[in-house]
């Protein structure tokens, strides 16, 4: 596979020893309190003033933001280099401990600001220097029908140390340590999965069938975390007044309930035109009726497999970025040449991928386990266009930087797709444009309908947990009414199945996070039909989305491309790219 690319946090930080990140951390706990001692209980008083009182406060806020951040992003990246390392262990949770009891003399000021009269407030956002803050401020203010009496705000931000933030480090340290063996070698989780589209059948059900055996020995941590942190979203839901139980969710992603559901009934409508369909078509590849759940992303039958070195995964997606537009292609090439980028597969590394905005003053890095698969190529251009979009949207600074998950996948998913697009536009093999077409199906239904699927599953084990806490066998029983129902009756699901719930990461750290990835896709597939029949002037607008960050909402943003996610039919063009692509293989000649 060639080199593969170690990340330097230099340009966060030395060290985790370092002067500087000593210096900082201590300068940040001594600018939070001075910042509380200065402007706690003045805020009303202040916006009464005007914006040119108010303004430079909310300009030193965001700049102990980024202060914290880079903190805070640094310790977090070091820890997921190794989350078996006792020492970057011990680093990290100091970190958080230290950082979350500094910030906690800063959560007065959202809560004061949301006390503020609604005319004082609009009177004084029309002034400089707090114009500059009214997206940030009103994004604020949707939160005000749910935050409590500030002494309850502070206990809740304080014990999430000890509450959620515990349990996500264990269910972490927990999946890292895990080890199963696969012809005699003890692997890691990653390289584990990876056997899952391995070309020998064989050795994909010995890979299930280790990756069951050692799942179902955890399964009571894996079940307890689950309970625990369920329970602890009711709480938190029922004290701020929340109805749904992803509506707390849907209010971080500044998207209305009634859209998701559009999405999500969508989607599940068109599970038989699109996993039934296809999963039925790939077993008749392979001469069965149907396949087992190891056999779902095997590679076609009688296709040459080949391991993909990274600088020809590099120059691919970078090739595609520069036809779509080189600056684009300039953005990301700063990955490669500035080691932003790790990219090998280690022990106790975090699994997946992730592209880590860290903070506006600094830059992103992106997190892969790189072994060679197409898939894995798809990945890089993946994390790449979340890389691409947090540089775009950094000058927005750190309050008005992040991007809501309505639009976070956006760039992403545009990116698999524009690398997708070449590298079919360049095969004429039959043999290989049909491998290439499933790997792309396969990778949309794991997006959309499999996303969407994990979605309903976690609705059911949420509803069903304030009943009373649940047994493993009732969670793997949830897991399979959902699993069944999505992939369909071309996909055997035989015992072992009923774990494979308890590795997936977004359950634990993010509820309900999994639906803006069937989002992200199918906005994308509709951005994508636009961007093929525009006329000039899409790469300026397409900038324009990504560099918005958090400034407008995502309806606004979509406007200029003729899209309305609210319109009923918006999630049909998205989910017919993805049929039009089962059809085109289905009138191909069998391999």
């Amino acid at each position: 596979m060639g080199s593969l690319p170690e990340w330097n946090l230099h340009d966060l930080y030395p060290g985790m020893d370092s002067a500087e990140f000593l210096e900082d951390l201590a300068g940040a706990e001594a600018e939070c309190r001075s910042f509380a001692e200065a402007f706690r209980g003045r805020l009303d008083d202040l916006a009464r003033a005007g914006g040119a009182e108010l303004g430079p406060v909310v300009e030193r806020y965001e700049a102990i933001e980024d202060r914290l951040g880079r903190l805070m992003s640094y310790a977090g990246l070091v820890y997921s280099g190794d989350t078996t390392d006792p020492n970057r262990a011990k680093f990290y949770g100091d970190t958080q401990e230290r950082l979350t009891a500094a910030s906690s003399d800063l959560l007065f000021f959202t809560l004061e600001l949301n006390r503020i009269d609604d005319a004082v407030l609009e009177t004084a956002m029309a002034q400089p220097p707090l114009a500059r803050f009214r997206p940030w401020i009103e994004d604020v203010r949707r939160d005000r029908p749910y935050q409590l009496e500030d002494r309850i705000e502070q206990l809740f931000h304080e014990k999430s140390v000890t509450g959620r933030g515990a349990w996500n480090r264990l269910f972490d340290e927990t999946l890292a340590s895990l080890r199963f063996r696969v012809r005699g070698e003890e692997l890691a989780l990653e390289p584990t999965l990876n056997k899952l589209q391995d070309a020998d059948g064989a050795m994909r059900r010995e890979a299930a069938e280790a990756l069951s055996t050692v799942f179902r020995a955890n399964l009571r941590v894996f079940a307890l975390t689950t309970n625990t942190l369920a329970k602890d979203k009711e709480i938190s839901d029922r004290w701020r007044g929340f109805e749904d139980v992803g509506d707390s969710r849907h209010l971080a992603n500044r998207v209305e309930r009634e859209t998701v559901e559009a999405l999500v009934e969508a989607v599940q409508d068109a599970y038989p035109r699109l996993s039934h369909r296809y999963y039925k078509l790939k077993a008749r590849w392979f001469g069965r009726d149907s396949l087992d759940y190891w056999d779902r992303n095997a590679p076609l039958p009688r296709v040459d497999q080949r391991t993909i070195g990274w600088g020809e995964a590099r120059d691919t997606v970078l090739s595609a970025y520069s036809d779509f537009s080189p600056e684009m292609a300039a953005i990301a090439r700063r990955f490669f040449d500035g080691n932003w980028i790790d990219a090998p597969v280690r022990p106790g590394k975090a699994p997946g991928a992730f592209a880590h905005p860290t903070v506006p003053s600094a830059h992103p890095y992106v997190l892969l386990n790189y072994q060679g698969k197409p898939r894995d190529v798809m990945t890089l251009a993946h994390e790449l266009g979340h890389g691409v979009h947090q540089v775009l949207a950094a000058p927005n600074g750190a309050l008005m930087a992040p991007t809501p998950l309505t639009l976070a996948e956006t760039a992403s998913v545009f990116g698999e797709m524009l690398t997708f697009r070449r590298l079919l536009a360049g095969t004429t093999n039959p043999t290989q444009r049909r491998a290439m077409l499933a790997a792309k199906v396969e990778d949309m239904i794991n997006t959309v309908v499999r996303q969407v699927a994990f979605y309903a599953f976690e609705r059911k084990v949420h509803l069903e947990r304030r009943k009373g806490e649940l047994t493993p066998d009732q969670i793997c029983d949830l897991w399979m009414s959902v699993q069944a129902e999505s992939l369909g009756p071309a996909i055997r699901l035989g015992q072992g199945y009923e774990v494979f719930w308890t590795y997936i990461p977004h359950f634990i750290h993010s509820p309900f996070y999994v639906y803006a990835y069937a989002f992200g896709d199918c906005l994308v597939n509709s951005l994508y039909g636009v961007y093929q029949r525009a006329e000039s002037g899409f790469v300026e607008r397409y900038f324009a989305l990504l560099a918005a960050g958090g400034t407008k909402p995502y309806g606004e943003l979509l406007a200029p491309f003729g899209l309305d996610a609210k319109d009923p039919g918006f999630w049909q063009i998205g989910l017919s790219m993805i049929e039009d692509l089962i059809t085109e293989l289905e009138g191909m000649e069998e391999p």
